[in-house]
């Protein structure tokens, strides 16, 4: 069970204008960058079709919505819940983004303390929610919106085809034989294509289950909720993964997935989505010809050791090709000392023709420039809706949760290269210089063309009467009845 915290203050921001007979769901976002971003985007295409909307948000990622309160001052509001106390996780920290990849566990469960203050709040609420839409890492909500006689819908910032792979991890609880090897492969057989895995590439939060563990068996019970719950909604479109939604629909029971990304920021090309724009880097992109440029990035969490950063630099040097390196600073959990560094003189080697972004990277800016043709990418959901949508062909190097899956789909679609696997992988420079320098020429035609048939295909899903426009509608209409 969670930790309980019962003596928490319940604070609640209420807009001045708050319209009682619009449909009323509660949002609850998990706490990580690439979690939040993808359902505040569905935040806000549901305020815009005249839903009201209460998101549950700690104190410290207030600021994070402020944008969107910004723009729908008459049908978003908050409430406002302080992180409930968890032995693993430090006093004042809010986000995972602070944190080692090792601590979602901990998160998941610390937040399922917030079960009786949400439960009071909504006991008390003059126009209480119809509904939940919470991550799929907030299973336990499924639970909460049953003891109060509402419908939880479950959001999946990841694809269809990893949640695919996700749910049956814990539905038919699939097992390695030899539990002393990393590398026996488990096999997917019901799900299409039959994706394989070594029992490395599996689910941290499912390899680190252990039978009769309080704080697993909450998680287990958990992501159970999340297949018991209403509906289902992915930031995908049927066009990318058409079979593996028919796939969900048949395995749930019913119809209620809803395909409704790719989910970005209205404003693409200058969006400043997870922090302020860099204008220095888009003003040196438009001095690049055309899909010339390579973009490396790994993500809000991930931060490459130094040896990893070494070949990187190796590589991008020695291929010759126009670059942008986003390279994170290490977080809670790494010897700073041996991580993110970029080596010595790389920078004055390479200038003129290359530009290193420390900290945050405007990447859905980056990706949408017209000179951006390629993506070094850790294979994070939302990295790959924004590549998708950009048209750019994507190098993988998939390092930990649905990395791996995610990785799969790209190679099963062609319009991805793999270049390794493994956070602790460290490829051959040589192999990664060649890598860039084709990923950027005509040697690659064939991906890059197949990356612009499935960036127009995303355009049009979000387009005036798209299939993805068109799953909105119908979620939005199921919320209202």
């Amino acid at each position: 069970m969670p930790i309980s915290n019962s003596n928490i203050n319940i604070k609640t921001v209420r807009s001045d204008h708050e319209n009682i007979t619009k449909p009323h769901i509660l949002v609850f976002p998990y706490p990580a960058q690439g979690h939040m971003l993808s359902l505040l985007d569905l935040t806000h295409q549901l305020a815009l079709r005249n839903i009201f909307i209460t998101i549950l948000i700690t104190p410290k990622n207030l600021q994070t919505i402020s944008p969107l309160l910004s723009t729908h001052p008459t049908n978003i509001t908050t409430l406002i819940l302080p992180l409930p106390n968890h032995p693993s996780i430090p006093q004042g920290i809010e986000n995972v983004k602070d944190l080692p990849i090792s601590a979602f566990k901990n998160m998941m469960v610390a937040l399922g303390g917030l079960y009786d203050p949400v439960f009071k709040w909504f006991c008390n609420h003059s126009n209480p929610p119809v509904a939940i839409i919470s991550d799929f890492f907030l299973g336990w909500t499924h639970r909460l919106a049953c003891e109060l006689g509402i419908r939880r819908y479950t959001f999946s910032p990841s694809g269809a085809f990893a949640i695919s792979v996700i749910y049956s991890l814990w539905k038919y609880e699939r097992k390695r034989v030899n539990l002393e090897d990393d590398n026996e492969v488990i096999k997917f057989s019901k799900i299409p294509n039959s994706p394989e895995y070594p029992w490395w590439q599996v689910s941290v939060v499912y390899r680190s289950y252990e039978e009769g563990d309080e704080e697993s068996e909450f998680i287990k019970e958990g992501f159970l909720g999340d297949i018991a719950s209403w509906g289902l909604v992915i930031n995908s479109f049927s066009e990318l993964e058409r079979v593996y939604f028919e796939y969900l629909k048949e395995e749930l029971g019913h119809d209620r997935v809803f395909a409704v990304g790719p989910l970005l920021p209205p404003e693409v090309k200058t969006s400043n989505r997870g922090g302020p724009t860099s204008g220095d880097v888009l003003s040196w992109l438009d001095t690049c010809g055309d899909t010339i440029v390579v973009y490396v990035c790994f993500g809000s969490q991930l931060v490459l050791n130094n040896e990893q950063m070494e070949v990187v630099a190796v590589g991008l040097e020695k291929s010759g090709v126009r670059f942008v390196w986003s390279v994170k600073e290490p977080t809670v959990g790494h010897v700073a000392s041996d991580y993110g560094r970029v080596p010595v003189g790389f920078e004055e080697r390479v200038a003129g023709r290359g530009v290193v972004v420390r900290g945050w990277a405007p990447q859905v800016a980056i990706l949408s420039h017209d000179s951006v043709g390629a993506f070094l990418t850790h294979c994070g959901w939302n990295s790959i809706m924004e590549a998708v949508s950009a048209e750019v062909l994507m190098l993988t190097w998939p390092m930990s949760a649905d990395q791996f899956s995610n990785a799969t789909l790209l190679q099963e679609l062609k319009v991805g290269i793999k270049v390794c696997e493994g956070a602790n992988t460290v490829p051959d420079s040589d192999e990664l210089a060649e890598l860039f320098r084709k990923s950027v020429s005509q040697e690659t035609r064939l991906e890059r063309e197949r990356a612009k048939e499935l960036g127009k295909a995303a355009k049009e899903a979000v387009g005036e009467r798209g299939s993805s426009v068109c799953e909105l509608h119908r979620l939005v209409e199921n919320l209202k009845h």
